[in-house]
């Protein structure tokens, strides 16, 4: 399968679960290094200082040609994976990825982490509280590519 993992790039969780979806044989969207020698959308490649940025400003700076070719390179990847597998936590964008691919009609996994419960995760084909359950399910997944 193709699939897409949305999480956060604070998630220390995230590199192990590209690793064994990979292992397992699925082919991987690996936001933090979409392809060799990219190592993924980063606002600071745009302005040292964007966490002082104020709405104008953000909203202004996701024009700029760095922003437009990040979103061009995850938005692609979500519309062509089969399945997107969510790594909680994450934060605003993991959570509107895993939205758009409830809506789009994409399997979804989410794995969850310890927190704050949240009721619109129903929307997800499965709830995984392991990375081998997120697996299990995968496998007894009709293969879309071949």
């Amino acid at each position: 399968m193709i699939i897409y993992v949305a999480s956060s790039w604070r998630n220390a969780t995230q590199p192990a679960v590209v690793q064994a979806l990979r292992s397992a044989g699925h082919q991987v969207y690996d936001f933090r290094n979409p392809r060799p020698g990219d190592h993924g959308f980063h606002w600071s490649e745009i302005d040292p200082n964007w966490e002082q940025w104020e709405p104008g400003e953000y909203r202004e700076h996701l024009g700029h040609r760095i922003a437009i070719r990040g979103f061009a390179s995850d938005m692609g990847a979500l519309e062509c994976c089969d399945a997107v597998v969510a790594v909680q936590p994450f934060g605003r964008s993991a959570s509107l990825e895993l939205g758009w691919a409830c809506g789009a009609g994409k399997k979804t996994i989410l794995l969850l982490a310890p927190g704050e419960p949240e009721l619109m995760v129903k929307m997800c084909d499965h709830l995984a509280l392991s990375l081998d359950e997120v697996l299990r399910f995968l496998e007894d997944l009709p293969a879309v590519h071949s």
